[in-house]
């Protein structure tokens, strides 16, 4: 199943991410070459996630210097555009596996495109790391180890649930039951075409 090896994946990448636990840490994708292209989308893609998990976490820091929070923030919009840039390159990569595959005619679309599932499965992968810690932190309180472990039965559950749907709308578009359409995101906010604020610095 396609899911599996997303999974295994992301959960290598947030272990791998752990090892300095650092948001300025050099980053190196295993997954090298043409022959692993999946493999090597899915682990930038979950790369980019892990770190801005954590400059998310950073700057929440309500004693945070207010230039390093603006430059943090300049990283966090930068992060998202990477973060949308790979979703379409994961998407143009199922586009391209099923691009012989003639849907039936009675075919449908899906809400949601196969790489923007992959996309909430990658940030799922971080939550379950992140709540297990929790869960098993030894310097908090019995109460909020064992709410934690609630939440985490949870996450676990949906991440069977996400995984099985990716890889249900995987099948069914192989076997031309949905057809992908694809749409750019066109966010705005980062041309300087289209933000009036970046278009009067012209």
């Amino acid at each position: 199943m396609f899911s599996d090896k997303a999974n295994a994946i992301f959960q290598e990448v947030i272990k791998t991410y752990h090892v300095k636990d650092d948001v300025n840490q050099p980053f190196s994708n295993i997954y090298e070459g043409k022959t692993h292209l999946i493999e090597h989308l899915l682990y930038r893609k979950c790369w980019i996630d892990t770190v801005q998990w954590h400059y998310e976490d950073i700057i929440r820091d309500p004693n945070i210097d207010p230039v390093a929070a603006l430059k943090l923030k300049r990283q966090i919009d930068a992060s998202n555009q990477d973060r949308t840039d790979m979703v379409e390159y994961i998407d143009s990569y199922f586009l391209e596996l099923y691009k012989d595959v003639t849907p039936k005619e009675n075919a449908t679309i899906n809400t949601e495109s196969p790489a923007w599932g992959i996309d909430r499965l990658s940030i799922l992968a971080l939550k379950i790391y992140h709540m297990n810690e929790e869960a098993n932190r030894l310097d908090a309180s019995t109460q909020h180890r064992d709410a934690c472990k609630q939440k985490l039965n949870i996450l676990l559950e949906q991440r069977v649930d996400l995984s099985t749907a990716i890889d249900t709308l995987l099948n069914d578009i192989k076997n031309g039951d949905k057809y992908m359409k694809v749409y750019k995101q066109m966010k705005m906010y980062n041309d300087v075409d289209l933000n009036p604020v970046l278009r009067s610095q012209k």
